[in-house]
């Protein structure tokens, strides 16, 4: 398929999402918000599950530093500049992931996974228990940091609509890079680990170097998410490192299904869409204290019928669109 007609509906998708703050409500446009942070966790992790077939429950280690990073970095009572905090937010989660991958990424299987969590419960207690993030009651970033070139020019990100779309950009630029990066020859060696590492390895390809970059990577794309969570709440805690935030990022890429980049996207909308469900007393009444039971049980039954996720259901609904239809012969 030409590049063009490859990149052209997500980018008319685009287009049509940055008309939201001006179609939805507060509400709802603080939902699609948080839809488009998770949107970009998931694709950090999408990287490593269906790229290089790195199935991590450390991803939220990288969230949280950097949002931990994000609020540290900020003066109390006056807006950051954007331009510092965020590179010294993705730089601090980047670190860690380049120092971490370098051990984990000595073990497969059910080995890579435990070691990728003990890495991220690591971080937790660091934060959890100690005063250096206030402890388990986390700590407060009582405003935003804003975009400044010195005296030429501000930009605030105070206004939801301002932030809306600056989310939506940076979910855009990541959804490109991937795009871009598993086309190029990192991409295809990727994807030759994947299905046959061994294979590689005889063909001269230095496979750990490849796993290494690509670990560094989805880490600096989860601080992405992670420096915008911490600017949308205005509150971090150890929660944002708990194994459970891995969890639900992994479900996010399993709901959606491994095999495409915007599989993720759509396992972000469905699962951040289902929580919003089972958790509204309006809609669920006395279910909603029970959310977790209704949600988990819908997750079972989605995984079950879905083996393939979202993207291979659309993906058979376009084969059966596009299969010439044959009469049957009597």
């Amino acid at each position: 398929m030409p590049t063009h007609k490859l990149f052209l509906p997500p980018l008319l998708l685009t287009l049509v999402l940055a008309c939201a703050p001006w179609l939805l409500n507060d509400y709802y446009l603080a939902l699609a918000n948080k839809i488009l942070i998770y949107a970009i966790f998931a694709l950090s992790l999408q990287l490593l599950v269906g790229g290089a077939g790195l199935v991590s429950l450390g991803q939220a280690a990288f969230f949280g530093i950097a949002a931990y990073a994000t609020v540290l970095f900020s003066p109390e009572y006056e807006a950051a500049n954007l331009f510092f905090v965020l590179p010294a937010a993705l730089v601090c989660a980047g670190l860690y992931a380049a120092l971490t991958g370098a051990l984990v990424l000595r073990t497969t299987g059910i080995y890579f996974i435990m070691v990728t969590l003990a890495f991220c419960q690591m971080v937790y207690y660091v934060f959890h228990d100690t005063s250096m993030g206030g402890g388990s009651d986390g700590i407060y970033l009582y405003i935003r940091p804003e975009f400044r070139l010195g005296d030429l020019y501000t930009l605030s990100l105070d206004s939801a609509t301002h932030f809306y779309l600056y989310s939506l950009a940076l979910l855009a630029l990541s959804w490109l890079f991937l795009s871009f990066l598993m086309r190029s020859t990192f991409g295809a060696a990727l994807t030759g680990i994947r299905l046959n590492e061994q294979r590689m390895r005889a063909h001269g390809f230095h496979t750990f170097q490849y796993k290494w970059v690509a670990y560094i990577v989805a880490g600096i794309i989860a601080a992405l998410a992670g420096n915008l969570y911490a600017m949308r709440d205005g509150y971090v805690n150890p929660e944002l490192l708990a194994w459970e935030q891995s969890g639900l990022v992994l479900l996010m890429v399993i709901l959606g299904g491994k095999g495409r980049l915007w599989g993720a996207i759509a396992g972000a909308v469905a699962l951040t869409l289902l929580q919003e469900l089972f958790q509204s007393n309006a809609i669920m009444g006395s279910w909603a204290n029970h959310w977790h039971l209704s949600f988990g049980l819908s997750i079972i039954v989605l995984v079950a019928l879905l083996p393939n996720g979202l993207v291979g259901l659309a993906t058979r609904r376009m084969n059966l669109a596009t299969a010439p239809s044959v009469k049957e012969e009597r």
